[in-house]
């Protein structure tokens, strides 16, 4: 039996980390119940977390002594540790007992209690495992929904093409599964092929999607470059992108790239053409973190609408260059449209065809018949992840997107992050489709920053 000695940020990522070490000895420093307290009354994630712990150590010490240590289902002890000792194990290793060293000093004291025990410290805090590994101490990271980032699932591979198979899809629109690349010729639920003459061909000569119900691929079924909203995908990625996201079937689309590719614009595109124009959906909402604040929403003065402008105003800038796109196809020179006023973003918020909410207020709730859409995605927890694709109600589809290169959270990197997680753990599910977009669509200057810095 090993013995984890947990840190204060592991808990607040997952409160589930505290079950997680199967049948070994975990132990909680004092003074990790003592942060932990600090962050209960918030109304944040981590308040919700904070509160969370609390509930599952006043279970468990109903079944027994969090002193001495209370059994776990799985065979493992969970045990709160306090004892002077600490604090005098900690002064003569470091200069001082801040919270992280007295963590740590902690975890000494358990060593030296259990000496023929391995004793390990769990802590997302690259300075705390530094500072363990400095006095001899063994510490991880807490790595259980990690991801190989350099392997994310892309969504898509190119395979030459022949006049044989293009043919055979001109005519028939499907052929079997004959490809034999990367997997052996085992593909992912609507994963696509970009057929080329060229593998470097910008531009393919067919995209076809497979279908794991019958082995077959299929060419593109919803979307027949047809204008969204006023716009039409600039390059492959974009067109599978848009077949996905038009796709009733596919209940949640993950788009992953950097700044520049189009993702926030195509998925916000895609889900005004199927609320307002087709009405496939009653509502369009889009939420965003809004952790970088610091606080929750509700410490700020103001109504809800004028809180959240600094941290949306990405949105209404894609929301605003798609309405003028639109305006640009329809307007007869005088601002209207067959007797009526073309509606401004305001209409559309005012009408409830648009929803701008901070993910706080879509906790709790249950949005059947949504289209909804989560952007910067990588910001979330997995555990955030989860908790938001279970607000999907009947009819509701999900479009989450981000950069996984572009993290604004503590503890958080592009292997950890929810929307990385997401990808790869959910790529073997019929609903679900992914599209990594790689291609740039900004200016030159834009383009160059996104792949230099």
């Amino acid at each position: 039996m090993k013995i984890f000695v947990l840190d204060t940020n592991v808990l607040i990522h997952n409160p589930q980390s505290l079950f997680q070490f199967e049948e070994n000895h975990v132990v909680i420093p004092i003074v990790v119940i003592e942060e932990i307290d600090q962050f209960k009354k918030g109304l944040d994630e981590k308040g919700r977390n904070a509160r969370q712990i609390g509930r599952y150590l006043d279970q468990l010490r109903e079944n027994g002594s969090l002193q001495k240590g209370v059994k776990t289902e799985k065979g493992g002890l969970i045990q709160v540790v306090l004892s002077r000792q600490i604090s005098e194990t900690t002064n003569n290793i470091l200069i001082t007992d801040t919270n992280d060293n007295l963590i740590i000093g902690t975890a000494l004291y358990i060593k030296k209690q259990h000496p023929k025990k391995e004793v390990i410290l769990i802590s997302k805090d690259a300075n705390v495992r530094i500072k363990a590994d400095a006095v001899g101490l063994k510490s991880e990271n807490f790595e259980t929904d990690r991801i190989n980032f350099q392997e994310l699932y892309q969504g898509f591979t190119n395979v030459k093409s022949s006049k044989k198979i293009l043919d055979e899809l001109k005519k028939n629109g499907v052929i079997a599964n004959k490809f034999k690349v990367n997997n052996n010729g085992e593909f992912y639920p609507n994963q696509f092929i970009r057929l080329c003459s060229n593998l470097e061909d910008e531009q393919a000569d067919m995209i076809i999607r497979y279908s794991p119900e019958d082995d077959k691929f299929r060419v593109l079924e919803y979307y027949k470059d047809q204008e969204l909203f006023g716009i039409k995908p600039r390059n492959d990625e974009q067109k599978m992108a848009f077949e996905l996201l038009l796709d009733p079937e596919v209940k949640l689309v993950s788009l992953v790239g950097k700044a520049g590719t189009g993702k926030t614009l195509i998925a916000l595109a895609a889900g005004l053409n199927q609320v307002v124009e087709d009405m496939n959906f009653s509502r369009l909402v889009v939420s965003r973190p809004i952790s970088p604040l610091g606080k929750d929403l509700g410490y700020l003065p103001g109504s809800k609408e004028e809180k959240l402008n600094p941290w949306m105003q990405p949105i209404y800038d894609n929301m605003e260059i798609l309405l003028s796109h639109k305006k640009d196809q329809t307007d007869n020179g005088n601002g209207k449209i067959f007797g009526k006023k073309q509606p401004q973003l305001k209409d559309y918020l005012e009408f409830g065809f648009i929803e701008l909410e901070p993910l706080t207020y879509i906790r709790g709730r249950s949005l059947p018949n949504q289209f909804i859409i989560i952007d910067e995605a990588q910001n979330l927890t997995p555990h955030e992840m989860k908790t938001i694709i279970t607000r999907a109600g009947e009819k509701t589809k999900i479009v989450i997107t981000g950069d996984p290169y572009q993290i604004d959270i503590p503890y958080l990197d592009s292997e950890s992050n929810g929307l990385s997680v997401a990808v790869e753990k959910l790529k073997n599910e019929t609903i679900v489709g992914h599209i990594t977009l790689n291609k740039g669509e900004r200016s030159a200057l834009a383009n160059i920053a996104a792949k230099f810095f």
